[in-house]
């Protein structure tokens, strides 16, 4: 090797000593930057030549900076990241489902049923007074506002998690638009370059971008050779190439229930369920909140239709002038099981009690309700017809579709024996109205005269046997509610919540270490760790000072031969 090449070799040396001084000198300042990753100087050895029988080398060479990232593990980050957002956002839902019912403080809806079942229990000992009568029918509204307003704060509640939504949906997009922006500037800085190196603060950029939006929702990427990435989520894409679509909130309609759903914009796909804060959002709303919600809708069906089944079957102690139904057929002339009717009737019959008032004699009648698919069906227009057959009252249909029964002067009329679920179904002599926790109340029949309580089945005011059979409504199994009792049901719905919440909690803590297991092995793999960058600063000091001493020798032998 000439002395020309021996300067040159070591000159180079000291400008690559120098640069990895220089990059360790970068980690260094950004060890605590957040999404910085460590870069490393890629040295290699530089290509031989031979000089007679001598092979001279030339040197080491510097051919591209590298970003010390596990893409694999980046991989299994983001995966971990949606896992522990989605079962967060999960957590969190039943948390605040727990408060929710909890806000009723003490006097939970379980204490007021028990309530209503006690003060119906006070009925049955003292059928006759006119007071405790009057408890029972407060108490069962207070029961009703109950169900109304938990059914009310769950709604503020999925309203709560809507806007959560929104802000979720916005966020990404944000996220997306940075990816986005970043792919173009990374590829045409590296376009030139030794290496995915030249946009490495770019990149980092991107980074963090791709790690927020893991959390929000469920993302692959994948690197493209020209140093952009490509996003997909579930089996749709995000980003591809040039071609970007974002997320957006669609409203959509189910059996009559408005409801939202997030989807991407251009190709329409609802977003994947496999991880992701947004989705665990959505299940939360959808899932664990509107899943009570339901739950809560079917508990107030079944109390009401339970309860009013035998209400309507009983009698008060004072009997009906003029008495109008609180449900509507859809078409007077269908059969009643197919006339739009919440609570379905069926095939029975129940009984007309008209009583003069003069003599005090009774005359009943028994009106057949035909719904067995054979012959002719009985419609709301057909019972009519039946009951203005019967001397002294008169029926007529609203114009709403109600029934409407009506008794002539100096007479009065009770119902008995209902088989067929009719009054109930029509809304006459029943204690709720309503459909479910929505609008659940006690009939207002009921508020404006406690005679009209159903206690007995026509043994005078001291009567109770209604009473007692009204009492036992909550226990009976109903084929509504997994042929579990009112009560039962009520108690399971509860305590489900409780375990649901407590079994997710433990889940969101397990992938929490799990994560930040893998979020340490990042930090080993890509993080800046202070010893080491210092000894490689001083390993490039000191091969930057021997570079230095060739140079100088060298200078040393070239005045030497100068001086010869």
């Amino acid at each position: 090797m000439t002395l020309s090449a021996a300067l040159a070799t070591a000159s180079r040396s000291m400008d690559l000593f120098s640069l990895g001084i220089q990059i360790s000198g970068n980690n260094i300042s950004n060890a605590h930057t957040p999404g910085y990753v460590r870069n490393s100087l890629i040295i290699e050895e530089g290509k031989p030549y031979r000089q007679g029988n001598l092979l001279i080398g030339t040197g080491a060479f510097a051919t591209g900076i590298r970003r010390d990232v596990d893409e694999y593990l980046e991989g299994r980050i983001y995966q971990a990241n949606g896992d522990l957002e989605l079962s967060s956002a999960l957590t969190d839902a039943y948390q605040q489902l727990e408060g929710t019912l909890g806000s009723l403080g003490d006097s939970d809806l379980a204490a007021h049923l028990t309530d209503f079942i006690g003060s119906i229990q006070a009925v049955v000992n003292q059928p006759e007074n006119g007071a405790i009568r009057s408890v029972t029918i407060a108490q069962g509204q207070s029961f009703a506002d109950n169900i109304r307003l938990l059914r009310g704060k769950l709604e503020d509640l999925t309203q709560v998690i809507n806007t959560q939504i929104d802000a979720i949906v916005g966020k990404a997009n944000e996220l997306l638009n940075t990816v986005q922006s970043l792919n173009p500037q990374i590829s045409q800085l590296e376009a030139n370059g030794l290496g995915q190196n030249d946009a490495s603060g770019l990149r980092n950029q991107r980074s963090q971008a791709l790690d927020e939006l893991s959390k929000l929702i469920p993302i692959r990427v994948i690197d493209r050779p020209d140093g952009g990435v490509d996003v997909h989520t579930g089996s749709d894409y995000l980003i591809l190439g040039g071609t970007f679509q974002k997320l957006e909130i669609a409203v959509s309609s189910q059996n009559g229930v408005i409801g939202t759903h997030v989807q991407t914009t251009a190709t329409k796909s609802l977003m994947d369920g496999s991880g992701g804060q947004l989705t665990g959002l959505i299940e939360g709303r959808d899932t664990v909140v509107q899943g009570f919600q339901t739950q809560l809708d079917h508990l107030a069906a079944a109390v009401i239709n339970q309860f009013n089944q035998i209400h309507a079957s009983g009698e008060g102690t004072a009997g009906f002038s003029s008495v109008t139904g609180t449900y509507a057929v859809s078409d007077t002339s269908a059969a009643l099981n197919a006339a739009g009717l919440t609570f379905s009737p069926q095939n029975g019959s129940f009984q007309l009690k008209v009583r003069n008032q003069g003599t005090g004699l009774t005359e009943t009648t028994n009106i057949a309700v035909n719904l067995d698919g054979i012959g002719t069906e009985t419609s709301l227009a057909s019972l009519q017809a039946d009951l203005n057959a019967i001397d002294h009252v008169t029926a007529t249909i609203t114009s709403d579709g109600k029934l409407q029964i009506s008794s002539d002067a100096g007479f009065e009329f009770r119902f008995s024996n209902d088989t067929s679920g009719t009054l109930a179904a029509l809304g006459i002599n029943t204690f709720f109205t309503g459909t479910n926790a929505t609008d659940i109340q006690v009939n207002s029949v009921l508020k404006q005269d406690a005679r009209y309580l159903a206690t007995g089945l026509g043994g005078g005011p001291s009567d109770n046997r209604n009473a007692v059979l009204l009492a036992q409504t909550f226990d009976k199994a109903v084929s509504g509610l997994d042929n579990l009792s009112i009560a039962e049901y009520l108690d399971r719905a509860k305590s489900d919540v409780a375990q649901q919440s407590a079994a997710q909690g433990a889940l969101a803590d397990g992938l929490q270490s799990f994560r930040d297991a893998l979020n340490t092995q990042r930090e080993q793999s890509s993080g800046v760790n202070l010893d080491e960058e210092l000894i490689k600063i001083l390993q490039f000091q000191h091969s930057y000072q021997a570079a230095a001493r060739i140079i100088s020798t060298v200078e040393e032998l070239m005045n030497t031969l100068l001086n010869i």
